[in-house]
């Protein structure tokens, strides 16, 4: 069985997907499909700042995600990857817009 089809693996994804559903529609629009698409391609340290970040503040993730404010230090390049995949207009063939 690979790493990412064990229990503990399993239970982890679980919980990132409930952790990304935010209490702001936008930020659920951009969270759910990079986690969806791109966490398990990302590295170790940049997971880790993924799980980080999805433990912030509604208002501060917003803020950086819409380009309002800068990120702290540790959530930069995290928070650029996330912006990336959201401008990708060929990330999701669901995509509305």
């Amino acid at each position: 069985m690979s790493e990412a089809n064990t229990p503990d693996a399993a239970a982890l994804r679980k919980r990132l997907y409930w952790h990304s559903r935010r209490g702001m529609w936008e930020l659920d629009l951009l969270l759910i499909p990079f986690l969806e698409h791109c966490y398990d391609q990302l590295g170790a340290d940049d997971q880790a700042a993924y799980r980080a970040l999805i433990e912030g503040e509604d208002q501060d993730l917003f803020a950086w995600l819409m380009q309002r404010e800068e990120p702290e230090p540790p959530f930069r390049r995290i928070v650029a990857l996330i912006q990336e995949h959201a401008e990708n207009a060929d990330n999701d063939p669901r995509r509305p817009v």
